[in-house]
């Protein structure tokens, strides 16, 4: 049976409001939950956070400055274990494991023959990522990591097809719905009748404004969260789903501190009631006023 967190979930609206004090800090809000959870639910949510090591691991791979600190791990420690994997998850440590002997051309370790080291690091390393989560034991992160793999094959396949390009290659695993992807020239790709909000992501991917087309995508990102907790209040779904919006918040803030001051408002919104967002108020000024005297 579903654990519930009565007073962290309490907590965590109390955490928003109080932003306007302490600023927003989404990984700090992340550990805080950490610390609320049985340990249990506490590895569930060290696997939902998994996603943020591996960008930066991809990041790393292709010698790229990025990191997100959302990551479980610090951009040293994912150094250290490109070198030598030995704490990651096993399905990680394998991929990583098979693209640094093909490198070196050595066989003395014990590789994963499964592991097709021709397809690029990234492309491999996300389709483990993705079959993991389907045989995760949190409901939510089997759902939601099925959610954002379709989402982004959608939105990978739409950008290869307008830039002409061969579709197939951009898709990540195997499905009935990357098959469509890659074969139907339909503006929907066939897939009315699977995907419910295909018409939506269609429209929001032929906006030629890119930065309002990345804020409706994590609208829609946000509006699923919603819906795939609606009948959950206090349980690890309800909190998971809270960190998928903290995440969209954090992104935004580093890249147009207006939208992710939207977002923010959104959530006290959603958490709190209307009649209380006036109180952040003081919060998303303060947050406008430091973003400026970072721009100058």
């Amino acid at each position: 049976m579903a654990r519930n967190y009565y007073y962290l979930v309490a907590g965590l609206r109390e955490y928003a409001i109080d932003a306007d004090t302490k600023g927003f800090d989404a990984v700090a809000l992340r550990d805080e939950i950490a610390e609320g959870l049985c340990e249990a639910d506490r590895e569930h949510l060290r696997e939902f956070y998994t996603f943020f090591d591996i960008v930066n691991l991809i990041s790393l791979w292709n010698e790229k400055s990025g990191f997100n600190p959302l990551g479980n791990r610090s951009k040293e420690a994912l150094e250290e274990e490109m070198k030598q994997p030995e704490g990651l998850p096993p399905y990680i440590g394998a991929v990583i494991l098979a693209y640094r002997n093909r490198i070196k051309e050595d066989k003395s370790n014990d590789i994963d023959e499964t592991i097709d080291t021709d397809l690029p690091f990234g492309r491999t390393l996300w389709t483990r990522f993705y079959e993991a989560c389907a045989q995760s034991g949190s409901e939510f992160v089997r759902r939601w990591y099925a959610f954002d793999r379709q989402l982004r094959n959608i939105s990978a396949a739409y950008t290869a097809r307008r830039l002409g390009r061969d579709v197939a290659p951009e898709l990540v695993g195997e499905s009935e719905i990357n098959d469509a992807l890659a074969r139907n020239s339909s503006a929907d790709f066939g897939l009315k009748a699977e995907i419910d909000y295909i018409d939506t992501l269609v429209q929001i991917l032929e906006n030629k404004n890119m930065v309002e087309k990345e804020r409706q995508l994590d609208l829609l990102r946000w509006q699923t969260a919603d819906e795939m907790t609606d009948f959950d209040y206090f349980n690890l779904n309800k909190i998971l789903a809270y960190c998928v919006k903290i995440n969209i918040i954090h992104r935004w803030m580093s890249l147009d501190a207006k939208i992710g001051n939207e977002m923010f408002l959104r959530l006290v919104d959603q958490m709190t009631g209307r009649a209380i967002v006036s109180r952040a108020v003081d919060a998303v000024e303060g947050l406008d006023n430091r973003a400026k005297r970072v721009k100058n």
